[in-house]
């Protein structure tokens, strides 16, 4: 257990790897109980777009797909009834 903390705190303490070239966006979050460190991987923008691409096209895909379905249906009653 000691030793899992001491290498904990030696993570907290330690400085920016020099093996890792690309940098962090770093945000801290601190209270008197608490204290929370973040770091958003600059490559992740990229990485978000490769995952929601598909599904968000999807969604678009199929949206198109109601709307011209609404509005020929929509024509078609407008047109008998008028």
């Amino acid at each position: 257990m000691s030793q899992r903390k001491e290498s904990y705190r030696a993570a907290l303490q330690r400085g920016q790897d020099v093996a890792a070239p690309r940098s962090t966006k770093v945000t801290t979050l601190q209270s008197r109980y608490l204290r929370v460190t973040v770091e958003v991987d600059p490559d992740l923008r990229g990485d978000l777009t490769r995952w929601v691409a598909w599904p968000v096209s999807s969604v678009v895909a199929a949206g198109t797909t109601v709307l011209r379905t609404l509005a020929a249906t929509v024509g078609m009653v407008s047109r008998r009834g008028g």
